[in-house]
């Protein structure tokens, strides 16, 4: 009788757990989807008709669709330059990540090329190209960093370096790479103006990036109250390679002792310490302050 109970009870926790992790891929497809429509969006109506490319393989791609004559479509581009990339991604970042970024890639395809005759184009000024270009390819790669994804090329090597200096934030890195590309495109088209907008799309980017994974915080300070504190303590050291402290503390109105982990993160990785706790213990109680600076060991300073 007992042995049915606990089929039952494994059973019914089987189907809950399915359940959620069905709501997260129905969740990641989504923001995937809308972040790849933003940012196909910016390619087609804002920067490639106005000779920009903002870095990024994006950007990489509409400099080799401007050298061909538009004889191959970017999205056609985009793909072929993240085949192998993706290839690399799926032995240094992991399955998940890149199953994710596949996504994302055939999204951003499908997007940019196929649906291409029914953006609009608008062939203004080129400084307001530059500056709505770069506020959708923000949301856009927000939107897809959001659900731990990517949307390859640069993208990859970003989470890479990401992967090796975590004290960096994904939007300052992305400014850095696509640098290199901007040079690129300055060479191609001829003239120095198309990178210097293309500097102003991908800082306008950057900045929406940070705002969207991270708000203004420049790091947290955790307290975590739960039922669960040493599966919690585990996947902060096993997941997010931190280390955090269990404090004794005791509820003044229930004079019960329970144990209280601290724990200080850098911003970007706040979200994933979030989801991870409401994964263990969604009852979890969470209290987060502002850390402007977190100095020693396993931590660096920004100076």
């Amino acid at each position: 009788m007992k042995k049915k109970k606990r089929n039952k009870s494994e059973k019914a926790e089987k189907r809950k757990s399915f359940g959620k992790s069905l709501k997260r891929w129905v969740l990641d497809i989504l923001f995937i989807a809308l972040g790849a429509f933003s940012y196909s969006l910016a390619i087609n109506m804002f920067t490639a008709p106005n000779d920009i490319a903002p870095g990024g393989m994006g950007g990489l791609a509409t400099v080799i669709n401007h050298v061909s004559g538009g004889a191959i479509g970017i999205g056609t581009l985009f793909a072929l330059i993240n085949i192998p990339l993706v290839i690399a991604g799926f032995i240094k970042l992991g399955r998940m990540l890149m199953v994710r970024t596949l996504i994302a890639v055939v999204f951003v395809s499908i997007g940019t090329d196929v649906l291409k005759p029914f953006f609009p184009v608008y062939e203004g000024d080129r400084i307001l190209a530059a500056l709505f270009g770069g506020l959708l390819i923000g949301t856009g790669l927000g939107l897809v960093y959001y659900r731990e994804g990517t949307t390859g090329g640069t993208d990859i090597i970003n989470k890479l370096i990401q992967k090796a200096k975590p004290y960096l934030s994904l939007g300052s890195i992305t400014m850095i790479t696509d640098a290199v590309v901007v040079l690129i495109s300055v060479l191609v088209y001829g003239n120095i103006e198309s990178g210097l907008y293309a500097v102003v799309a991908i800082f306008v980017g950057s900045r929406v990036i940070d705002a969207i994974l991270y708000g203004t915080l420049q790091g947290k300070l955790v307290l975590i109250f739960s039922n669960e504190p040493e599966k919690i303590g585990s996947a902060i050291v096993n997941d997010l390679s931190r280390g955090a402290t269990m404090l004794n503390g005791t509820g003044v109105y229930s004079g019960n002792s329970k144990n209280v982990i601290c724990c200080a993160v850098h911003k970007n990785e706040y979200v994933k310490l979030k989801r991870k706790v409401r994964e263990i213990d969604p009852s979890a109680f969470i209290i987060t302050a502002v850390a402007s600076e977190v100095l020693g060991e396993g931590f660096h300073s920004n100076d």
